[in-house]
């Protein structure tokens, strides 16, 4: 316990620390200023705006703000990142409630009662327990990202490269097991992913393979590039093609009566906690996280509730449930990564992708050797949330404002936005012309129910899963049952195995059962 206090004290002195600034326009003159505070301050207005305009996504905002953290101190640029991730989560609900568009995955399942809500008039407190709930959640999942944060660490120090390898595949599996629609898609997805990973050059030997004599695929595809394509062109595509001008009628009143009533307080409060618990435990899984974490509160609440009538119709534990849940789960989706170096979504591996760029690279040696980065960013989710509270409320208005910009503006300002952010990786207009090419790749998975996110896992957990694969050959001198022979490496595939069996066998005699009904007739 005194090892807790002491690292979060470490991590508070990190983000408060303050440096003099001396602008040019004060003639000399130097101002005290926490650069730390500054970056979560914009992390967190910038996810809530992500989160508030539909069409680009939490993984392409990320994705195209990675050149930014270049010239950024380490732990500057991933509290930035951090507060973008969080912070979308607040931001999707306010597009959710007021226009029935989700601006984020997170947000769909808040706009089946939250637009209910905001059609009877109390947009207010549909947008008030959206942000307390989150903020309770946040808070929460912080706690728990402190206390798991060291324990897990020692954990991890005993995993060689079998273990990380066994522990991968299980990350996979995870993200087959909690995918949306078909088990067979969500496979071909991890696959396809796995494929994009391996174009360029032999992570050993340097040979070429894939690359097709392409010059400009000698390095690889860029993580950013294929992002932005399938998330952001991708999503803009799909939202043009799905007509969103619509329902835009309440964005153009004032919202007024923020304060929710002490019934509502009473109504939510349950579901808070049950959300926020639920959340926290599926952000940890890889390849669940928050869209995952909504979904199953919204179920839970919807199957304990004493009127499941009344969901869909304005329940106020409809908004408070899941938006505890997305907020917990986006939080604790940072464990797996700090301390095994295992990203347990999208947005987290796009969190390795920045590390790798300072230097940094993610696992249990990060909380030792640089333990005020990790303490640091722990510690500014506390100050993050608190500072979502004064953003999302009070200045409500001004979303609400954003909102009444019409799409034909507001696409193709976002499109060029990113165009001009996966220029500036590489300063490659072959990246952008790649990005265009996998927003169409997107835009087609999506329209045959193909979800994206377990091929960015695939992508990114790619190299890994190579390396580790060839470490624990080498050393076994080719012996392939040191993945069995290892305890924990073959405990791993073993709930693996198990897990795939579980989702895959419910499909099959769906399958055979319809082959012997038509067999019959």
């Amino acid at each position: 316990m005194l090892d807790l206090f002491h690292n979060l004290g470490l991590g508070f002195g990190v983000v408060f620390q303050i440096s003099w600034w001396s602008p040019w326009w004060l003639y000399g003159l130097s101002l005290p200023i926490s650069i730390n505070i500054l970056m979560c301050l914009i992390g967190a207005l910038v996810g809530t705006l992500v989160g508030v305009l539909p069409g680009i996504g939490t993984v392409a905002t990320v994705a195209m703000l990675l050149p930014i953290t270049f010239g950024l101190p380490p732990v500057g640029a991933l509290i930035m990142l951090a507060g973008i991730y969080y912070g979308a989560q607040y931001g999707g609900s306010t597009t959710s409630i007021l226009v029935n568009i989700p601006g984020e995955a997170t947000s769909v399942v808040t706009a089946i009662d939250g637009h209910q809500m905001a059609k009877q008039g109390r947009a207010g407190p549909a947008l008030a327990i959206a942000a307390i709930g989150s903020f309770f959640a946040g808070c929460v999942a912080t706690v728990l990202i402190a206390v798991l944060g060291a324990p897990l660490t020692k954990l991890a120090l005993a995993f060689g490269p079998a273990e990380y390898f066994s522990l991968m595949v299980l990350g996979l599996i995870f993200a087959v097991v909690l995918a949306k629609g078909s088990v067979l898609k969500a496979i071909a997805m991890i696959v396809f992913g796995l494929l994009l990973s391996m174009v360029g050059s032999d992570i050993e030997t340097g040979a070429s393979r894939m690359a097709f004599n392409i010059p400009e695929l000698a390095d690889g595809l860029g993580f950013a590039t294929v992002a932005m394509g399938v998330f952001g062109f991708a999503e803009i595509i799909r939202n043009l093609d799905a007509g969103a001008e619509m329902n835009r009628d309440l964005v153009q009143q004032k919202i007024t009566g923020l304060m929710p009533t002490r019934k509502d307080l009473i109504d939510s409060a349950p579901a808070i906690l049950r959300g926020t618990v639920l959340g926290s435990i599926l952000g940890i899984l890889p390849g669940g996280g928050a869209v995952i974490a909504s979904f199953a509160s919204y179920t839970l609440e919807k199957k304990i509730a004493k009127n499941p009538s009344r969901f869909g119709r304005g329940a106020i534990e409809g908004v408070a449930a899941p938006e505890s849940a997305n907020n917990a789960a986006a939080q604790t989706s940072f464990i797996p990564l700090l301390t095994l170096g295992i990203p347990p979504n999208a947005v987290m591996a796009l969190m390795v992708g920045a590390m790798t760029i300072h230097g940094i690279v993610p696992g249990p040696q990060v909380m030792q050797k640089q333990p005020e980065l990790v303490w640091g960013m722990i510690a500014s989710m506390w100050v993050g949330n608190l500072m979502l509270i004064i953003i999302n409320l009070p200045l409500v208005g001004i979303w609400v404002r954003l909102l009444r910009v019409p799409y034909r503006l507001m696409f193709p300002s976002i499109v060029i936005f990113c165009a001009i952010g996966i220029y500036s990786v590489n300063n490659a207009p072959v990246d952008v012309i790649l990005a265009g090419v996998f927003g169409l790749v997107g835009y087609w998975l999506i329209k045959h129910d193909f979800e994206p996110a377990p091929l960015l896992l695939g992508m990114v957990l790619g190299p890994l899963m190579e390396e580790n694969l060839r470490r624990a050959l080498l050393i076994s001198r080719g012996d392939w049952s040191v993945f069995l022979t290892r305890p924990l490496s073959a405990v791993l595939l073993a709930i693996a195995a198990f897990l795939l069996v579980l989702t895959v066998l419910p499909a099959l005699r769906a399958k055979r059962d319809e082959v012997f009904t038509e067999s019959e007739n």
